[in-house]
């Protein structure tokens, strides 16, 4: 297995444990990789907020991809940068067409400060205490956001998005995390793997030098995009089998297993 220069990994189902938090064997391993002068990259749902709070005050990562894409944060400067934004009048399009085509859902939205939401939406992350309830839908599209999160009661992402798909899928990008999560709808064109390649086309780094990690769908354009590419035991079907290379589940630290193998 040749040495990478740029790791890349999904955080939830992925590197974290199931319990969201980094185990020991976890910090170890991106310790030696670190100090290997190879970059680790974070690519992850989630916002820039949370980083310092799993990842603690060491520097173990260089850059988090969050939002899906949406969002970079520097971790050594704290600098969140917003590089593709929602725009105000695609989000109300959006909001409106799923009200009329999902009955029942509800919504939130990630500003890239904080998340607002409005009574319906029932989803409760973990790990974000900076939510802010609204009582009205139109007090979430007020400005350009970085994604709108959408609560599907009793039905499939899978289902809905198929449903959305025609009249939405020129104007957006549709993700989610994991089978009943919320839908996660950020700018076209925004994706973890468009991230990590903006990110290696500064670095001078080509797909070939790059082994990412994931577990979820919104993973499989990443893992597709390196050169090398791991799916966790536990992740979903299509990423088992869209991925040749398989390790050990999150809970049984499957990142830092091959990591431990590259740097021995």
């Amino acid at each position: 297995m040749v040495t990478p220069r740029v790791i890349a990994t999904d955080l939830d189902g992925t590197l974290l444990r199931s319990d969201s938090t980094l185990s020991d064997r976890t910090r170890e391993a991106l310790r030696i990789a670190r100090a290997a002068d190879v970059r680790v990259v974070a690519a992850t749902a989630r916002p820039a907020r949370v980083i310092d709070d799993l990842f603690g005050s060491e520097t173990l990562i260089d850059i988090a991809v969050c939002g899906n894409g949406a969002v970079r944060y520097a971790v050594g400067s704290h600098q969140i940068q917003i590089t593709h934004p929602l725009p105000q009048d695609v989000t109300r399009r959006v909001v409106a067409e799923i009200s009329r085509l999902v009955p029942g859902a509800g919504f939130a939205v990630e500003t890239g400060h904080r998340v607002l939401f409005e009574p319906g939406y029932r989803y409760r992350p973990t790990l974000d205490n900076d939510r802010v309830p609204v009582a009205t839908l139109s007090e979430l599209v007020a400005d350009s956001l970085v994604k709108i999160m959408v609560w599907l009661p009793d039905q499939d992402p899978d289902v809905a998005w198929t449903r959305l798909r025609p009249g939405l899928g020129q104007l957006i990008e549709c993700t989610w995390s994991a089978e009943r999560a919320p839908l996660e709808i950020a700018a076209l064109g925004v994706s973890k793997a468009a991230a990590l390649a903006t990110l290696c086309q500064d670095w001078e780094v080509d797909p070939a030098e790059v082994i990412a990690f994931g577990d979820a769908p919104n993973d499989l354009p990443m893992l597709a995009w390196a050169g090398t590419a791991y799916a966790v035991a536990n992740a979903h079907g299509s990423v088992l089998a869209a991925t040749a290379n398989h390790t050990a589940g999150n809970d049984e630290d499957g990142v830092a297993q091959v990591l431990e193998q590259l740097f021995a």
